[in-house]
């Protein structure tokens, strides 16, 4: 059986020896891999595009979003592997996008070096905060509908994207949902050919016979190569950034992670995720890149089919994936920009179809239901005060209300 992570100490320990080379070799399958290939696609193409999207309007040269791709590509590669190898679980690191959104008006008026010096501290601080065990204790003092209301209003964009794409383009879309439903509808078929990798297929091929994919012309180069970026570490920068930075990693995408990996029944390390997250973010930092963290659609695919106790070897997968992403980050992300919208859109809510009906059944089907909707309504509005997004004002607001207005919920858990 699966080792679960002890208690008793604060940075959590598994209670069974590490997987080997051996073991990953006679656990892994087609369709770990299937789901290890989907989840990185979508590292490769909507998440770099925002990183992109945000370095380019904050004057960042070329080579340093190089360096920044590179970066964050290997620290999740490494984390990954290590962690899922070491708990033989599914756990999926990446990197924050809500954190990288909230760069962009900060390189408005802060220079790059500045910018590293605040990814330094929000590193340590996380790995503080790990080693100190708060992270479980607050993570064990809110309801789980409650976080996967929160969960479900992050996830909900990916359902309504599907939509917008069948709607924007039918030629490519239709047919990939099509071949979706035909798969999950026949099991026997499906296990040859995972649903989500089959409306893969049929959507590059219908990309390529429509004629859709256009190979933009780009001086960036192929291959990545880090650029060592000096940290400045001063008050403004570090009053702005960190403790928003913090909040986004151990709280919103570590939060979703934790939820997503409860879901699927592996008991995710709670303080060690904090931690290793700092670690990471530090590492990340040497090279101009954002922080690390556990994601919740990450490990949504990576838990999507499979034995539980063989799904490690998705994220093992995945984990490779990401280093070979790492160094090839600039060409594979230049390949991934030039398919329509519509086939990364529609791509991304196929295969979180399961994960958002999950999420809303955990969420309002028990007890919390007025917090879990008024988090739910509060992170899908989009609420952003002191540079921190909707999803942790949702869940303050929601287990706030929920303990003022539901304290009956709270009394069996309350002994």
């Amino acid at each position: 059986m699966s080792p679960v992570p002890a208690p008793t100490h604060v940075l959590e320990r598994p209670t069974g020896p590490p997987a080997g080379p051996r073991d990953f070799l006679r656990d892994v399958g087609p369709q770990y891999f299937s789901n290890a290939f989907i989840g990185m696609l979508f590292g490769v193409s909507g998440p770099v595009a925002v990183t992109l999207a945000v370095g380019i309007a904050g004057g960042l040269t070329s080579a340093e979003l190089a360096s920044w791709i590179f970066g964050i590509f290997l620290s999740t590669g490494l984390a990954t592997i290590t962690m899922s190898m070491i708990y033989r679980r599914p756990f999926g690191f990446a990197f924050t996008i809500p954190g990288t959104v909230l760069l962009g008006p900060a390189l408005m008026h802060l220079s790059w070096p500045q910018v590293v010096g605040a990814f330094y501290v929000t590193g340590i601080l996380c790995m503080v905060i790990g080693a100190s065990g708060l992270m479980r204790k607050a993570m064990q003092a809110i309801p789980m509908p409650i976080v996967m209301a929160m969960v479900a209003a992050i996830f909900l964009r990916f359902g309504t994207d599907l939509v917008t794409s069948v709607q924007t383009n039918v030629v490519v879309a239709a047919p990939m949902v099509i071949a979706f439903i035909a798969l999950t509808a026949l099991p026997g078929l499906g296990r040859y050919l995972p649903p989500v990798l089959g409306a893969f297929v049929i959507g590059a091929v219908m990309v390529a016979l429509s004629g859709q994919f256009q190979l933009q012309d780009s001086d960036t180069a192929w291959y990545a190569t880090p650029v060592f970026t000096p940290p400045e570490f001063t008050a403004p920068a570090l009053m702005e950034l960190v403790v928003p930075l913090a909040i986004t990693v151990l709280v919103v995408q570590n939060g979703q992670g934790i939820a997503v990996l409860r879901a699927a029944d592996h008991d995710p390390p709670i303080n060690m995720f904090a931690f290793t997250s700092g670690f990471f973010s530090v590492l990340n930092a040497t090279v101009g890149g954002v922080s690390a963290c556990v994601t919740g659609p990450t490990n949504v695919l990576l838990t999507a089919s499979g034995e539980k106790q063989r799904q490690y070897t998705a994220a093992v997968c995945y984990g490779f994936l990401a280093i070979m992403t790492a160094v090839a980050a600039p060409g594979l992300t230049r390949l991934m920009l030039s398919t329509p919208e519509a086939f990364i859109l529609a791509l991304g809510g196929i295969a979180m179809l399961r994960a958002l009906q999950q999420a809303f059944v955990v969420a309002f089907s028990t007890r919390y239901t007025l917090g879990a909707l008024v988090t739910f309504v509060v992170t899908i509005s989009g609420l952003t005060i002191f540079n921190i997004n909707a999803a942790f004002w949702g869940i303050l607001i929601g287990y706030t209300l929920s303990r003022l207005m539901e304290p009956a919920d709270y009394r069996p858990e309350m002994g």
